[in-house]
């Protein structure tokens, strides 16, 4: 017998397991007699698996898929004699017996349980006598162990077998006479078949998912009315369809690839998303599907089984909820990103750096120009109005865009268009000014302070625009203006809000840094007040000087030099440094720098100075003071230094301060050894002085701590370079200072930099004369001829006349309230000075004398005919002098 061959099925069609045992049995035979040789026997030679004459229908090889690829079935015959005659394949795989032990065997014996043997037997004889009967029947294999089955028993009648042909080798056998067929099927197989098409009933019939099955040819074998209502056509139209006919090509070809893949890997596709049109439906909708393949015995493919589920509401909602979460990361990335600087220009170019592209393709922000010179904007609450009525002035202050093209965008005529007022879009440059028109939208959300959407302008390249002002403590700034390109989706309410949200965040942040600006450009002028301005003169110094302040620019700093000019052709030279930075160290630089020019004009040694400003910076501080801010220590470092252009002498006094640099002719630059001091402010300790004499065309430099100091390198680092730079440097003073600063600011740059220099030029010998004269009366007429005959000889006579009446009342006021020698002195500069010394402390004091006094005019002469007298303390009296210019 030719065994039947198995192939993978599909599922099985909607039937009952009745139905199903039922056409087995129809296969077996029919119930009513038949001619040998009729349908019956042909029926009866399938069910034993032998193969019928050329030609005729092969019952015995059914195609893939067949139930009895899923069902145990065994078919045998059982001669007159009750003994097997004939034993087929599916019946040896059913029993675990093989024909050769099978044929001749006794069935009931064979396969009944002990316990049955007398039933069976009784069945077999009344079957045998012409008796059909279909029932169930417990049956014992090989092993011993049992089952049960269905069995249909059928009495049979035919031709015996050919002489000598073996019957299990025979195709064209057929049932010897008064014999029996005996068809049995494994009911456990049944009832799991029964489970499955009850379960695939379920699956098609009742679930509210849409399920369909591809046969290998990727055609529609069978789909439930769910998939029908998904795709908007009746189940009866869609059997033999291919996706193609269902969907656009595109998504058609996905799908196809997608059931090729599962067709020959076997790995599912969980969650495939393609759209398509429904008739029913208007719009595209989108689908979810999940495809797996079924595979028969043998892991045969039979066919890709799928799932489809309309997912477009759940679409949306994800397209939605995305969108809120792209919404609320860019809210967030607003605040963690604008406003980590105080500078305006950044702050602006930060919040376009938060809108562009993620937000829309082009913005630009617009402040108030005279809000940026520091006036007060408009008021929300009614009384703003005037300049702040939308129409004022403004300046674009930051600007950025994706779009290609967007320099005409930039370019655009500001004037309304025939429809509206257009988009108003970038009418400057950043940097550049700008006005809208009063009745335009972006006039009219600077008023109102409410968002607005222009009607779309005639810019091509341009969809939406979106304007939103800035408002910080209920004062409007300005706006921002976003746009999107051709492509993008329009803005809409959520856009509006999203957008109006970031602008509060970031109109705090400009408003913050407007008034920073406003406070730092402040500071600034007043720090910048207190320095001298340009380079100031000195007798017998060249003098450069430069303030560099740092290069963050947060906060103004303490450091300030100044040059003081003194009689008698003296000038001190002061750089000092208060500690800490921002206004309060600029006003207390202030202080300071007013105390040292006052404290100068009294004529006060080096260290005296010093210990003067030292009470005074302890005096800002107010320790008893309950506010934090005035028990503020302050400590400033001060260098003072005293030159005398005649003796080519200086005295130094230090306050905690960087030393001096002195560069001679001909010597390497180095730092002169001045003790350093405490820093003003500590008090505590006395000061201490050193006097040089500089040679004629030393080089003295004076410097704060943001010369030469940096966390990128060591202070030692910094003052070899500077000696360096010293050494190396032009000879023209101005250009060495510039050299300098290049050299060493661009390293650091993190604090404020003062660099004072100064270059010592020798007074001629012709510029001075000095006499000794003794205490006498002819002394006054020996002074003036002494003082007549020296401007003479320098072609000064027009100051003969006053100089001889000015140095007879000195002279005279020196015999008179004096004692010692005299001393007179003449200095040729700029001006002419003229010098009386005595050894007497008392200072000389004008009075206004009366009508009738013979005496006390003398000072008065001094006041009026000199431009400037006065006198000073020396170590062993005073000098009293005046000065009259060239």
């Amino acid at each position: 017998m030719r065994p039947v061959t198995r192939t993978a099925a599909p599922v099985v069609p909607a039937a009952t397991v009745e139905q199903a045992v039922e056409r087995v049995g129809e296969r077996v035979g029919e119930r009513s007699a038949e001619p040998t040789g009729g349908p019956a026997a042909a029926r009866a030679a399938a069910a034993l698996g032998t193969r019928p004459a050329p030609g005729s229908a092969r019952w015995g090889d059914s195609d893939p898929g067949s139930i009895y690829e899923y069902i145990r079935v065994a078919t045998f015959a059982i001669g007159p004699d009750g003994r097997i005659s004939q034993w087929s394949d599916r019946a040896a795989d059913f029993f675990g017996v093989p024909a050769a032990e099978a044929v001749g065997a006794d069935p009931v014996t064979t396969f009944v349980p002990r316990e049955l043997w007398r039933r069976g037997r009784e069945r077999l004889e009344r079957t045998l006598a012409g008796e059909e009967w279909v029932g169930t029947a417990p049956y014992r294999d090989r092993d011993g162990s049992e089952g049960l089955a269905e069995v249909y028993l059928m009495p049979a009648t035919g031709a015996p077998p050919a002489a000598g042909k073996d019957v299990h080798d025979a195709h064209d056998a057929s049932c010897p006479a008064g014999g029996a067929l005996c068809l049995a099927v494994d009911l456990g197989k049944l009832r799991r078949i029964e489970t499955d098409l009850a379960a695939s009933e379920a699956v098609f019939g009742q679930t509210p998912s849409g399920f369909f099955l591809f046969d290998p040819q990727l055609r529609l074998q069978r789909v439930n009315r769910a998939f029908a209502r998904a795709v908007g056509v009746e189940p009866d139209g869609l059997e033999g369809l291919t996706p193609h006919d269902l969907f656009s090509p595109a998504e058609a070809e996905r799908l196809q690839a997608a059931l090729r893949q599962v067709l020959a890997s076997g790995d599912p596709v969980v969650d495939l998303r393609f759209n398509g049109a429904v008739p029913t439906r208007e719009g595209n909708r989108r689908w979810a599907v999940s495809l797996y393949r079924l595979s028969g015995p043998g892991d045969r493919p039979m066919g890709v089984a799928g799932q489809v589920q309309d997912v477009t509401s759940r679409h949306v909602a994800e397209r939605e909820a995305a969108g809120v979460r792209r919404n609320l990361a860019l809210v967030n990335e607003a605040s963690a990103h604008i406003g980590s600087t105080l500078d305006l220009e950044t702050t602006a170019k930060e919040l376009l750096d938060v809108v562009v592209p993620q937000f829309c393709d082009l913005a630009t922000v617009d402040l108030y120009t005279a809000l940026l010179s520091g006036e007060v904007g408009s008021s929300l609450s009614g009384s703003g109005g005037g300049a702040y009525d939308g129409s004022a002035e403004l300046r674009r202050v930051a600007v950025s865009s994706v779009v290609g093209g967007a320099a005409s965008v930039l370019g655009g005529d500001p004037a309304p268009s025939a429809g509206g007022y257009g988009s108003h879009l970038a009418t400057a440059e950043a940097g550049g000014t700008l006005c809208y028109p009063p009745r335009s939208p972006h006039a009219r959300a600077l008023r109102t302070g409410r968002s607005a959407i222009p009607e779309p302008g005639p810019d091509p390249l341009l969809r939406s625009t979106l304007v939103v002002p800035l408002v910080a403590r209920d004062v409007v700034l300005g706006l921002i203006q976003l746009s999107r390109a051709i492509g993008s989706e329009p803005f809409d309410a959520r856009d509006v809000a999203i957008a109006e949200e970031i602008a509060a965040r970031a109109a705090v942040c400009v408003d913050n840094a407007r008034l920073y600006r406003r406070e730092h450009e402040r500071a600034l002028i007043l720090q910048r007040s207190l320095l001298p301005p340009g380079n100031p003169e000195a007798s017998g110094l060249e003098i450069a000087c430069r303030y560099r302040p740092s290069n963050n620019n947060t906060e103004v700093g303490g450091d300030w030099f100044d040059v003081i000019s003194l009689p008698g052709h003296r000038t001190a030279l002061v750089i000092g440094d208060v500690m800490g930075r921002g206004l309060r160290a600029a006003v207390a630089m202030g202080q300071l720098r007013t105390a040292v020019r006052t404290l100068a004009m009294l004529d006060l040694d080096p260290a005296e100075v010093l210990s003067a400003l030292d009470e005074i910076a302890r005096g800002l501080g107010a320790p008893g003071a309950t506010d934090a801010e005035a028990a503020e220590v302050y400590l400033a470092t001060c260098v003072y230094a005293v030159f005398d252009a005649v003796t080519r002498r200086c005295v130094f006094a230090n306050a905690g301060h960087l030393p001096p640099v002195l560069l001679s002719p001909g010597e390497d630059a180095r730092m002169l050894d001045v003790p350093p001091g405490l820093p003003l402010g500590v008090g505590g300790e006395p000061f201490e002085e050193v006097e040089l004499e500089l040679p004629d065309g030393a080089l003295l430099g004076l410097y704060t701590d943001g010369l030469v100091e940096s966390r990128k390198h060591q202070l030692d680092e910094g003052l070899l370079a500077f000696r360096t730079a010293l050494q190396n440097g032009a000879p023209a003073l101005e250009r060495l200072c510039d050299e300098v600063l290049s050299e060493l600011d661009p390293h650091h740059g993190e604090d404020d930099i003062a660099l004072l220099m100064a270059r010592v030029h020798a007074f001629p010998e012709d510029a001075v004369g000095d006499w000794r004269l003794p205490p006498e009366p002819t002394s006054v007429a020996k002074a003036r001829e002494l003082a007549c005959g020296w401007l003479l000889v320098r072609g000064l006579d027009e100051l003969v006349d006053t100089t001889e009446l000015l140095v007879s009342e000195l002279v005279t006021n020196a015999l008179r309230h004096g004692r010692g020698d005299i001393r007179l002195r003449l200095l040729k500069d700029s001006t002419v000075v003229c010098e009386v010394w005595d050894d007497g402390y008392a200072q000389p004091r004008q009075r206004r004398a009366q009508e009738t006094d013979e005496g006390g005019r003398g000072l008065q002469l001094v006041s009026l005919l000199a431009e400037r007298w006065g006198s000073r303390r020396t170590p062993h009296g005073k000098i009293v002098w005046f000065e009259l210019g060239l």
